[in-house]
């Protein structure tokens, strides 16, 4: 318990919190009238003139919620309770007051661990007060109990969602950091067995052919710039990741292979234009990966869907990948999938840029350029 207790005490703020947006002016803009009008409408309203005051002053701690959650909490239930004791225990407190709800839920979905439990003692402090000094009755005291407790859970339930995703797509991102880091190794160990057969070559017919050796040793050289541009690649992305088991690499000539006809779903045509020889490795086998990915994916999820086509086009600084169906036409969603997050984190770390999504008329398509050097960042 006393572990769980300095865990959550330890807890860091929630990054990335907005400060302010449209929505924030709007409701703002929307809250101040409405307190207005209640005080003018109602006039039975208890202590009429406090309570529209109160409504209205409190109104701009919804601005700062997110960034400065624990002080705003401690303003807004502060300030009411003082008020309310100066009262003589009457609430002044007007129904258009119920937009201080959003300030727990806050607290738990920004706020850091030390920050939630400082306004938790707070908000009971706040409410155990105004339940003993204007007692409304069990009903009454459970249900404001209750809502308090229900936005404070759905604050911290967001929050914690929010990190599980997180996590995930850190995970995505260095399984794809780990498949290139495997295709690079490839590519270094290939260039070394090169260097190494063409130096036995050389070796061994240098003393017959002296002009045999000078060309291994052009050819060795060629070989090593290659695999050290290479090495460079690997080591951007092993600086990131763990070490992996070797795979073999993949080229974009076994691209036809997705053509075949075994398999289940809409059919799949493969176009290949432009000089694709002499790519890096990295690079061929991203563009495959990208590539096997999206056609996956199309014979997954693409609705009556009855042809797939992949084209790979490549000119003097860039190879580019385009693979499209012909689905039914897909609604835009703001959330991309882990195998999107995926290949776009795959053409990042190669220095290019990947973009999935629907296409005007109908289906989906995924676009890919990735630079013909393949230098990762």
């Amino acid at each position: 318990m006393h572990g769980l207790l300095r865990s959550v005490w330890s807890e860091p703020r929630s990054p990335d919190a907005p400060r302010r947006v449209w929505r924030d002016w709007v409701l703002v803009g929307v809250l101040l009238p409405v307190a207005l009008l209640d005080g003018v409408v109602r006039p039975d309203l208890p202590l009429r003139v406090v309570s529209v005051s109160l409504a209205v002053g409190l109104v701009p701690t919804l601005l700062w919620r997110r960034t400065r959650p624990l002080l705003m909490v401690v303003i807004a239930f502060g300030v009411s309770g003082v008020v309310q004791a100066l009262a003589g225990g009457d609430s002044p407190e007007s129904p258009t007051m119920v937009y201080l709800l959003l300030l727990p839920y806050a607290l738990f979905r920004w706020g850091s661990g030390r920050e939630a439990v400082i306004g938790s003692a707070i908000i009971l402090g706040k409410t155990v007060f105004s339940t003993v000094v204007d007692y409304p009755g069990p009903a009454d005291t459970a249900a404001a109990f209750a809502v308090v407790c229900s936005v404070i859970a759905a604050g911290a339930a967001f929050r914690y969602r929010t990190r599980a995703r997180t996590r995930e797509l850190d995970q995505v991102k260095l399984l794809e950091r780990e498949q290139l880091a495997r295709d690079l190794h490839d590519t270094v160990a290939h260039h070394v067995s090169a260097m190494a057969i063409r130096a036995q070559a050389g070796l061994a017919t240098a003393a017959s052919r002296p002009a045999a050796a000078i060309e291994a040793l052009e050819l060795i050289e060629a070989e090593a710039a290659q695999a050290l541009a290479e090495m460079r690649a690997m080591v951007h992305v092993l600086r990131r990741t763990a070490p992996a088991d070797l795979a073999p690499g993949r080229s974009i000539a076994d691209l036809p292979q997705l053509e075949s006809p075994g398999q289940s779903g809409p059919s799949v045509h493969v176009e290949i234009e432009g000089d694709t020889a002499g790519l890096p490795p990295s690079v061929e086998a991203a563009i495959c990966r990208l590539a096997q990915e999206s056609v996956t994916n199309a014979r997954r999820h693409a609705r009556h869907a009855s042809r797939v086509r992949v084209r790979v086009s490549a000119d003097d600084t860039s190879v580019r990948l385009s693979v499209s169906d012909d689905g039914d036409p897909v609604r835009p969603n703001g959330t991309p999938g882990y195998g999107i997050i995926g290949m776009i984190e795959r053409a990042d770390l190669l220095g290019g840029t990947c973009v999935a999504g629907p296409d005007p008329g109908r289906g989906w398509s995924v676009t890919a350029v990735l630079p013909r050097t393949g230098v990762a960042r």
